[in-house]
């Protein structure tokens, strides 16, 4: 496995799907991820732009009240590959004055392994199993639910994104996604400190 002691999977649990979101907070979609959360009873977990925090404190507010965790996804979503360590530690800093969150997602999944290991002195690092693809428009609506709902199983953690690109395939694809499986007996939990 690529980058072992990374968190990709929460196996250990019962009948429990981990419904992650990226990028936010964004005005009125993250606001409608959290109806539809709401909606269903079920608990996320939103990896934050410290930048968007910044911008939209409200809406960070309105996660944590209605019961989701959060984590730091960078303050402006650097690329861990491209980036000089110094200015990628200088950036999830900037991001942490923002975000009380000792959960950290390198966004598109790039991190070096001195990254890791600097890193993991501070942080529960969490990557993924499942990729929705909302954000990619050459990928349909059909086609990303089909396939999160065959790959998605027991202790997966799932990315969608609460994006303004990402939206219109949100949408459609969240609601069914949750039904799918509550009708089969799952619940969807939040991830924290106290199950990582």
């Amino acid at each position: 496995m690529m980058y072992p002691g990374l968190i990709w999977d929460m196996r250990n649990t019962d009948n429990t799907i981990f419904l992650t979101f990226d990028d936010g907070p964004t005005p009125d979609v993250t606001d409608e991820v959290i109806d539809i959360l709401n909606r269903y009873n079920a608990q996320g977990t939103f990896f934050c732009l410290g930048r968007n925090v910044e911008r939209h404190p409200d809406i960070y507010e309105r996660i944590i009240r209605n019961g989701h965790t959060t984590g730091n996804h960078t303050y402006s979503h650097l690329k861990g590959w491209k980036s000089k360590n110094e200015e990628y530690y200088k950036d999830i800093d900037m991001a942490r004055h923002q975000i009380e969150s000792s959960l950290f997602r390198p966004p598109y999944g790039q991190i070096r392994r001195s990254q890791i290991k600097y890193l993991k002195n501070e942080y529960k690092i969490i990557m993924w199993e499942v990729m929705s693809h909302d954000y990619e428009k050459r990928v349909s609506k059909e086609f990303s639910l089909k396939a999160i709902l065959r790959y998605t199983k027991e202790g997966s953690i799932v990315v969608f994104h609460d994006s303004v690109k990402a939206i219109e395939k949100l949408r459609y694809i969240l609601p069914r996604f949750i039904e799918h499986f509550s009708e089969k007996g799952y619940k969807f939990e939040r991830i924290d400190q106290n199950n990582v």
